[in-house]
């Protein structure tokens, strides 16, 4: 991969976009890797008996997926000095109902990014993401800053 010239930034620009899909399999492997095993997000009826239309994704896995556009784009994870976001809605995840869990796709999280602001004498890119799952935005002021 060839590194970005910070030279060549401009506030504005688009870094790309991605869809990526969370299953209950992928939720599952989280909440181990986690040590979250909170029922909303692996228990149909106990997540729908506490108000939620249906299991839930983690709000860190969902924070950690979006993410990776970012990642991606500088092509190493040690230059995002910083990120920072609020969440606004759950991501519902779907039973794959009569389905290996595995393979199922799940829901789909649409993630873009474009550069929000650039410091030239830090020499950092804030990037902003969109994240949103159903036509809905899950997260908001979803920013990575990056140090070139």
């Amino acid at each position: 991969m060839t590194p970005i010239d910070f030279a060549t930034l401009e506030k504005g620009q688009e870094i790309g976009s991605t869809t990526l899909h969370v299953n209950r399999a992928d939720l599952v492997r989280y909440a181990g890797a986690s040590g979250d095993f909170n029922p909303i997000h692996w228990n149909e009826r106990f997540a729908t008996e506490v108000g939620l239309p249906g299991v839930i994704a983690h709000g860190m896995f969902t924070m950690g997926a979006a993410v990776t556009l970012v990642e991606d784009w500088v092509g190493d994870p040690g230059a995002i000095v910083d990120y920072q976001t609020r969440f606004t809605k759950p991501v519902v995840v779907e039973d794959p109902a009569g389905t290996n869990p595995s393979d199922a796709q799940g829901t789909a999280l649409e993630v873009g990014g474009a550069i929000g602001a650039l410091d030239e004498e830090a020499r950092t890119a804030r990037i902003d993401l969109t994240v949103v799952a159903d036509g809905q935005k899950v997260l908001v002021k979803a920013q990575a800053l990056v140090q070139f």
